[in-house]
């Protein structure tokens, strides 16, 4: 499926770099079928020396030779990238924007605007950084009148550097930015303050690091492979009178339930206001 695209990410910053590392880690392409740009040539030469691929200074090079092309660049670059490569963008591509808070209708009214007079594909993504080491986490919603076949592709590309959901209501993407998108922030905040608490307790860093790290991820991991639900496992750790129970009343009196869920609804704001609604 993917074997003979080009792919072009027009924007080189962390997130596309996460996805170029992702990609090839995963074998899904080959170096040589990816090109990126970027108006700042440091990360330019930084990308193409990391990962042996093709870089542009201009946005429309990329475009021009890309078959699938990612929209990387940060939300308010959205608008005047997208009249850069406007010309260039045929029927046959296919445009997926992982810029937060920016529907595809947006998407399409700049490109018309621009002077783009057919219709083209566009796949709204919001991937997490975890890609880096394959474990992201994606929400996928195809604009209006983009196929099965389409989101399939997309859906195809990021599969193997993580978990892929499909949003039918692309209305809820600011939601999945929310959660997903910014909750890696959130989960190395928590980590950050388990270390904190360690090293408050008289245990070295970097044993707290490694303990905080690895009960994150342990924690993880039993939630996706255990068919008991969130409470149910938080209970197997809280006997009552025990040590658990007094931190969990910690938790509670300091209102991190609600703190987190504040949290996500405020960053799922940012994102609607970032896409005018």
């Amino acid at each position: 499926m993917l074997t003979r695209k080009t792919i072009g990410f027009l924007g080189a910053g962390n997130l596309a770099e996460a996805l170029i590392k992702g990609l090839i880690a995963s074998g899904t392409v080959r170096p040589g079928q990816i090109v990126a740009s970027d108006r700042m040539s440091e990360r330019l030469v930084h990308i193409a020396k990391a990962y042996e691929i093709k870089v542009f200074s201009k946005n429309f090079e990329a475009a021009r030779i890309a078959d699938i092309i990612f929209l990387t660049v940060k939300p308010g670059d959205v608008d005047h990238v997208l009249r850069e490569i406007a010309p260039d963008i045929d029927a046959g591509k296919l445009l997926i924007s992982a810029a937060a808070g920016v529907t595809t209708v947006r998407i399409l009214d700049v490109l018309k605007g621009a002077g783009l007079a057919h219709f083209v594909s566009i796949v709204r993504a919001m991937p997490n950084t975890p890609a880096i080491v394959r474990e992201a986490a994606t929400g996928l919603s195809a604009g209006a009148g983009t196929g099965e076949k389409q989101l399939e592709l997309a859906r195809a590309l990021f599969e193997p550097i993580g978990k892929v959901a499909i949003i039918k209501d692309e209305a809820l993407m600011d939601a999945v930015t929310g959660l997903s998108g910014s909750g890696p922030a959130y989960v190395f905040l928590f980590m950050e303050a388990l270390i904190d608490g360690g090293v408050r307790m008289g245990l070295p860093k970097e044993t707290a690091k490694a303990l905080a790290m690895q009960t994150v991820l342990g924690a993880a991991k039993l939630a996706m492979e255990s068919p008991k639900d969130l409470a149910e496992l938080r209970k197997m750790v809280s006997s009552p009178g025990g040590t658990t129970i007094e931190g969990l009343k910690k938790l509670d009196e300091g209102g991190f339930t609600e703190v987190v869920e504040r949290a996500v609804e405020a960053a799922t704001r940012r994102a609607r206001e970032l896409s005018g609604k």
